[in-house]
């Protein structure tokens, strides 16, 4: 029997403790079989090819855009109740979220303009005047 086959039966665990193995016995070794792993799509970290059990069937994972964009529709669940859930629970956490940050800009607004009436008010204090210079009147 082939021994990538035997490896195979074993699953991921056997590519890591081989992997682990080779870098012990000698780093190239290790080296050479991380890049075997990563090359043959193993480990599914590899776009070019699947094999044996690893093949990844999920298309939400597949489709990176799914994962990471944020206008992306995810995956179905199967279940279209538990899935209209979802949609309209992101919705209103996207909505709070932005009245949140919302809330936020208004608060450092205060605190900028209380900051700031603060510094006008020691600096006016030091120079005696209560009120911004005007222009004289000709």
């Amino acid at each position: 029997m082939d021994i990538t086959a035997k490896m195979d039966e074993w699953g991921k665990p056997a590519w890591i403790i081989a992997m682990v193995l080779g870098f012990v016995i000698f780093w190239p070794i290790g080296l050479a079989v991380l890049f075997y792993i990563l090359w043959s799509g193993r480990m599914g970290c590899s776009k070019k090819g699947h094999f044996g059990r690893w093949h990844n069937t999920n298309e939400a994972r597949e489709d990176k855009s799914a994962f990471w964009g944020r206008d992306a529709k995810p995956a179905s669940s199967g279940n279209r109740a538990f899935d209209e859930y979802r949609v309209e629970t992101l919705k209103r956490l996207e909505q709070e979220e932005q009245e949140f940050r919302s809330y936020l800009e208004k608060l450092r607004h205060a605190k900028d303009k209380a900051e700031f009436d603060q510094f006008m008010g020691e600096l006016n204090s030091k120079t005696g005047k209560d009120k911004p210079d005007t222009q004289p009147e000709a």
